[in-house]
């Protein structure tokens, strides 16, 4: 075990960014309004009526404030000196927060999108905030080559930047997911430095920690009903910093240590799937939003449509349609992220739950793939339609079993015509139609007669 920064000192940076953050979102939410920052509702959002979406504006200077005032702590000092990573971080959070800012007011086309995401990539690779090396289980640490790790760190940050982006469909979801998703992974990044799996100059669990914090701050403005949205810049702002911590930490953790505490013994069970695989950690912290994303991949190239097609299917909306209320389905998302944050985080305390882990993360796809499989809400759909409706009578709430209720007469029956007589300026033709007369030479096409 190795002594890093007192845990008092991240403490406090929570408490500047979640209070920093609170307090910024109340002149952005008048700026946005009177400069028409705002979203507009439609048919496909939840929300009717208009409301600001600059929320990105305040979590972004805000991470600003609490990198500034992290940089002047002397307690922290080793993770900003001598190190090019701090930089990295503001640049590539600029990045995607201009590319946010532009799509909330003018609609980005999804390539330029991606690229703006892709150049976030690049600025956080050149400037050190991507992977060193991984353990995969049953195959080593894979060291990925200068090849390699460039395009790793664009697929890493595109798909973590996507997930928190499309799960940011109702009021104080993406907040409230990533406030528990980053949480759990401070928590995570500050164990392994601790056991002295992770150097204590890594700068993971401090952007972690900000990143709760500025999702915590928010979180007030943000809860149904919404006083204003985080719009693109902040969705993709918390995505980009999710993406950045879950790199230093799971793309930086050592296993040389680990490894010579499990063979002597002094590393609890349970601590195994820590040191083997801790760049998995993230897809159960994150579970919630990549879940969904994997889900909508999946139903939008099975229907054809572009994946940048916006729909009503994702897991909040179906929620919403099994007949759950707003605050009760982000309350569900959020309880299914704290469920699946404390599965991973639940053997760094108790030991002896190797074996048990495999077969709670078969349940846990099971229960989801169950609850929110794309075809069981459609069939279900189906066969509701199919069942056959109520005899009128029935319907009208009236039986006709119980003799009450006035009988209705039957309508008058029309005289039928004799056989083969046909009316005054008919024709055969117009027997079986519409009794309409046939029309006078005058009116027929080519004799000259108006129609």
């Amino acid at each position: 075990m190795t002594a890093g920064v007192p845990l008092n000192w991240y403490g406090v940076i929570l408490i500047v960014a979640a209070a920093s953050s609170w307090i910024l979102t109340f002149p952005v939410r008048h700026m946005a309004a009177r400069i028409g920052y705002v979203a507009q509702p439609d048919e496909r959002k939840v929300h009717q009526q208009v409301t600001p979406q600059a929320g990105g504006v305040a979590m972004f200077v805000a991470a600003l404030v609490a990198i500034a005032v992290a940089a002047s702590v002397p307690a922290l000092g080793s993770l900003f000196q001598g190190s090019s990573q701090p930089l990295g971080l503001v640049l590539g959070a600029a990045a995607i927060f201009v590319v946010g800012v532009i799509d909330d007011l003018r609609d980005m086309s999804a390539p330029a999108k991606m690229a703006g995401q892709v150049l976030a990539a690049m600025i956080l690779y050149f400037l050190g905030v991507t992977f060193i090396q991984f353990k995969v289980p049953l195959a080593g640490f894979v060291v990925p080559g200068a090849d390699y790790t460039p395009l790793l760190t664009a697929l890493w940050v595109i798909g973590i930047t996507n997930a928190v982006n499309l799960i940011d469909g109702l009021d104080g979801l993406a907040a409230g997911v990533v406030a528990i998703a980053s949480g759990a992974l401070a928590v995570y990044g500050l164990h392994l430095q601790h056991l002295g799996n992770l150097s204590t100059d890594n700068i993971g669990p401090l952007v972690a920690v900000i990143t709760c914090g500025i999702c915590l701050g928010f979180l007030p403005h943000n809860f149904h009903p919404a006083k204003i949205f985080m719009g693109d810049a902040g969705a993709l702002l918390l995505g980009l910093l999710m993406a950045a911590s879950t790199m230093l930490i799971g793309g930086r953790a050592a296993g040389t240590v680990a490894t010579g505490a499990a063979q002597s013994g002094s590393v609890q069970s349970g601590e195994t799937y820590f040191f083997f695989a801790p760049l998995f950690i993230p897809f159960f912290i994150l579970g919630v939003p990549l879940f969904d994303m994997a889900f909508a991949f999946v139903r939008r190239t099975a229907n054809r449509t572009g994946f940048s097609t916006p729909d009503k299917n994702h897991l909040h909306h179906r929620l919403v349609r099994l007949g759950h209320g707003h605050r009760r389905s982000v309350l569900i998302l959020w309880a299914w992220t704290a469920l699946l944050s404390g599965f991973v985080l639940f053997p760094l305390y108790i030991s002896s739950v190797n074996a048990v882990i495999p077969f709670g993360v078969l349940a846990l796809v099971v229960v989801l793939f169950t609850l929110f499989h794309p075809g069981l809400r459609r069939r279900a759909t189906m066969e509701a339609d199919e069942e056959p409706l109520p005899p009128e009578g029935e319907a009208a709430g009236h039986d006709p079993a119980d003799g009450a209720g006035p009988a209705s007469a039957p309508e008058p029956v029309a005289p039928s015509e004799p056989p083969g007589s046909l009316p005054p300026g008919h024709t055969v033709s117009d027997q079986g139609r519409d009794r309409t007369p046939a029309p006078s030479a005058a009116g027929r096409p080519g004799t000259g007669g108006e129609l």
